[in-house]
């Protein structure tokens, strides 16, 4: 997210058939019986590299704007059709953003914490024979996908790893960062039902499956900024929204082709828009008219004929409005209300001290006639003449959030059950912070931490829930 790092946080996969083997199931509680049950880490947004599977380059995460690949997938209606050559492959441990600087920390601190706490790393297609212990496994995917795809592919892997290690009654404790948290709360509320233009009720169907999904920092409302970079395209560097020549940074027309950027909006009827005066405006963002009126899609731009081929242009509208409802269905189905209590611990664990993109602009300019959409405190400000006082300007655009995703966000459909861990920290560093390491630490029955001795009086127990 521009500043969007959902985006930076932010293929084929083929479908693994797995037979359950008629073994005699062992008591499953919050330890296996060697030790402590398995851990999955689901990486969010662009949190996943991404392979060419005929070429092994890899493309995601790559300094440099591969010639022969890119990130768009075809558009066309039918949205599971559209595929590339792209594979998952590991999660983003570092990065270097630019030659001869140093790496950028993505999840390593994250891994690091678990392996220090006594948990070894396996590999989640060929598990360790002691993989149902005190180990830990990483859920890489195409992040551009459906989010529901993703999540139906997550339960067929835990279904391979029940199989290998003959436990078909295995459960795991999963860590989620961001967009991760949805494919896991939908995979557990869900299981590998798809989505319904009808109102769909969580049963639970995939909870067997789960000890707990402890979620960093995830969008369980969506985000403004996703609407931001869909217009506007994101900067890895955060310099507004310049997409550098030779970066791999994602322009409106990359985001376009990715489904799952559209899944992060703001819920149906939560957006915060305003006009000119600060006064609330209602929009339904999930009206394909209101996108094309406000100039917001991508084939409004004149360039967009550019872009893409024939075949691209001549399926943008109808791929636009599928994909669009397809969000719009998707969030729905994580918004309703359980029937019942739910049936897996959800710990929601994130930030509230930064201020976070939560509102945007809309107004009709009196000389073009165009329709402008402010995503900027300062550009509004210089446009509003004084008209606004700084807080009163601020108090529209941003929320506490931990930079990128609103605390509101963050506990949004949030049961009364459901536990909260808050804390002062930065989207792309939450996962691996101490003080999230700490709610985890509880949330997965580990042992303690002996006391730090250069710092005796820190605190070393899992933090309380509020």
């Amino acid at each position: 997210m521009p500043k969007f790092s959902f985006a930076r946080n932010f293929g084929v996969l083929l479908a693994v058939l797995v037979f359950v083997w008629p073994v005699a199931a062992r008591t499953d509680s919050s330890r296996s019986d060697a030790g402590r049950l398995p851990v999955i880490v689901i990486p969010g947004l662009t949190g996943s590299e991404l392979v060419n599977k005929n070429t092994g380059d890899k493309v995601w995460f790559s300094l440099s704007r591969a010639k022969d690949d890119d990130l768009r997938l075809p558009v066309t209606p039918d949205l599971k059709s559209n595929r590339d050559d792209l594979v998952p492959g590991d999660i983003l441990r570092k990065i270097q953003i630019i030659r001869f600087t140093p790496e950028i920390e993505i999840y390593q601190k994250l891994i690091e914490s678990l392996e220090k706490d006594g948990y070894s790393e396996g590999k989640i297609d060929e598990p360790p024979e002691t993989g149902d212990a005190d180990t830990f496994y990483i859920f890489s995917y195409d992040w551009r996908l459906d989010n529901v795809e993703n999540s139906h592919i997550l339960l067929e892997k835990m279904d391979r790893i029940r199989a290998k290690l003959k436990r078909p009654d295995l459960r795991f404790n999963v860590i989620a960062h961001s967009m991760g948290g949805l494919i896991a709360r939908y995979a557990a509320m869900y299981g590998r039902a798809d989505l319904s233009t009808g109102k769909m009720r969580p049963v639970w169907k995939g909870s067997s499956y789960f000890k707990s999904i402890s979620m960093i920092g995830t969008p369980n409302g969506g985000s403004i900024s996703a609407l931001s970079s869909l217009i506007h395209g994101f900067s890895l560097f955060g310099v507004g929204r310049i997409n550098i020549p030779f970066i791999r940074n994602l322009s409106k027309f990359d985001l376009f082709t990715i489904p799952s950027i559209y899944q992060l909006l703001p819920h149906d009827g939560q957006i915060r828009a305003f006009d000119e005066n600060l006064k609330p405006v209602k929009i339904d963002i999930y009206d394909p008219a209101n996108w094309e009126e406000f100039s917001w899609t991508a084939y409004s731009d004149r360039k967009f004929g550019d872009e893409f081929n024939v075949a691209g242009q001549k399926n943008a509208r109808a791929y636009f409005r599928a994909v669009l409802l397809r969000a719009k269905l998707f969030q729905a189905a994580l918004s309703v209300e359980p029937g019942r209590k739910n049936a897996v611990p959800i710990y929601y664990l994130g930030a509230e001290c930064k201020p976070t993109l939560d509102g945007v602009v809309i107004y009709k300019d009196r000389q073009t006639k165009l329709w402008k959409t402010i995503f900027d405190l300062e550009e509004f400000t210089k446009l509003s003449a004084g008209k606004f006082t700084k807080a009163e300007i601020e108090k529209i655009f941003y929320s506490p959030g931990d930079g990128v995703v609103s605390r509101s966000s963050l506990t949004a459909h949030r049961p009364k059950e459901g536990q909260t861990t808050i804390v002062c920290g930065d989207h792309n560093r939450l996962a691996g912070q101490a003080e999230i390491d700490e709610s985890l630490r509880g949330i997965l029955n580990l042992p303690e931490q002996e006391p730090d001795e250069k710092n005796p009086n820190k605190a070393v127990k899992a933090k309380d829930f509020n």
